[in-house]
């Protein structure tokens, strides 16, 4: 939605995900590619499995998951490329009716201009936004106010500050409106948070609801705060996003968190979860890079229907130095029960040669030797120094002034915080 001196104007509600968007969208590409290349130099590689269409051995069903270049006979000399081949798209359909924009564009009052809020439904797949993206402005005033339009739909505006112990300090804005009705709403709000100990937080919410029955809900954070065992400043990014369809049991949620220190270990992942009717389906990933060499990545996606089909993929990789191993599986559950499945592992000595082995339900097997280059990202392509330039507003929060002989309390008496040891893959698919 957006405000002028006319008024509000609201833009139409779409659940709909992007043209040819399954409903298991993949991560952003990376602005830049930070690969090591262990033997011989060859081009870049990533350790995805593609998943064709004609099933080796699997059951005869449309929509569940093929592999090629598992088996020795298949796999071509070399190096093997492997990704995944998503579910069938499933995008919500368009609202019975969408709004125009003289169905609500009233005047502001004359207590002054309503508030502008960009306020609109988060799209899937998008990832954590940047702080230029959010435009958070607040004001150095306490101010409250509110108005009532023409058309008997109303706006409010907010701001303050707010103290607490150890020097800190919260600056808030919050702003809304609804129409005469209250069938359509909307809701942000702002936030930056600071203390003695070094710690600041910028930070934004909002939400909506249409007249359709359309809702969505976004939150986003970002916190800068020197770890109290390490002694080492981190920089923590998060987003969450979910929208809900009023005309249709449809629906999305979706978590994403970042993690950073200044020497370099890094932390991302994503839980992903949408629902189109009869249709549900999960996604989960992580990645992990200790800053000193070793990485973990992973990926669990799965997908069920009402009728008791099931099927997923998933796959791991662990790499350090040159050495590491992947493995996954992919699988698939009739409506009776019926279960079928394919494993497939690699290890990787450091010296050219890869270990390959794999079997599946129906038989199938392979256990051999091959040489192959290894390749595997050693460093995300989006680090410290990237997440550092990318977040001036956080980094310039001025917390209170410390009075002379006074010293932020820092709590030590709990437990030190577990060791950066990678997690392992997370639970399998939710086969009861």
């Amino acid at each position: 939605m957006a405000a002028c001196s006319r008024g509000l104007a609201w833009p139409p509600f779409d659940l709909t995900t992007a043209k040819g968007a399954a409903p298991w969208p993949h991560r952003p590409a990376p602005r830049r590619r930070a690969a090591i290349r262990c033997c011989c130099a060859g081009p870049d590689h990533e350790p995805r499995r593609r998943l064709s269409r004609a099933a080796a051995a699997g059951p005869e069903r449309a929509e569940e998951w093929r592999v090629d270049g598992n088996k020795p006979s298949a796999a071509a000399p070399g190096r093997r490329r492997a990704s995944l081949t998503a579910m069938p798209p499933l995008p919500f359909p368009a609202p019975r009716r969408q709004f125009k924009q003289q169905d609500f564009y009233p005047r502001c009052t004359q207590r002054g201009p309503a508030p502008q809020s960009r306020d609109t439904p988060p799209k899937r797949d998008t990832g954590i936004a940047s702080e230029k993206e959010w435009g958070i402005n607040l004001l150095d005033e306490a101010v409250k106010e509110s108005g009532t339009n023409e058309d008997g739909s109303t706006w409010y505006r907010e701001s303050g500050e707010d103290p607490g112990e150890n020097g800190f300090r919260c600056r808030w804005a919050r702003m809304g409106g609804q129409s005469h009705d209250g069938s359509t709403e909307w809701k942000e709000t702002w936030w930056e948070k600071s203390d003695w100990t070094g710690y600041k937080e910028l930070g934004a919410e909002k939400s909506g609801k249409n007249a359709e029955g359309d809702s969505w809900w976004e939150k986003w954070k970002e916190v800068l705060y020197q770890d109290e065992w390490s002694n080492l400043a981190r920089i923590e990014r998060s987003a969450e996003k979910q929208a809900k369809s009023g005309a249709e049991n449809a629906g999305w949620y979706e978590k994403w968190w970042e993690k950073y220190d200044a020497k370099g270990w890094t932390e991302k992942g994503a839980h992903k979860y949408g629902r189109l009717n009869e249709q549900s389906w999960w996604e989960r990933w992580g990645e992990h890079y200790d800053g000193r060499g070793f990485v973990l990545k992973w990926t669990d996606k799965w997908a069920e229907t009402d009728l008791g089909t099931k099927w997923g993929d998933k796959w791991e990789e662990k790499f350090f130095a040159g050495i590491g191993s992947r493995q996954g599986e992919t699988w698939h559950v009739s409506p009776g029960g019926e279960r079928w499945s394919r494993t497939w592992g690699e290890e990787h000595f450091g010296n050219g040669k890869v270990h390959k082995y794999g079997k599946s339900t129906t038989g199938e097997s392979w256990d051999l030797v091959v040489d192959e280059e290894t390749y595997y990202e050693a460093e995300p392509h989006y680090g410290w120094a990237d997440v550092v330039g990318d977040s001036t507003q956080l980094l310039s929060i001025q917390p209170l002034e410390r009075p002379p002989g006074v010293f932020p309390n820092i709590d030590f008496s709990s437990a030190p915080p577990p060791k950066d040891d990678p997690p392992g893959m997370p639970p399998s698919t939710p086969l009861e």
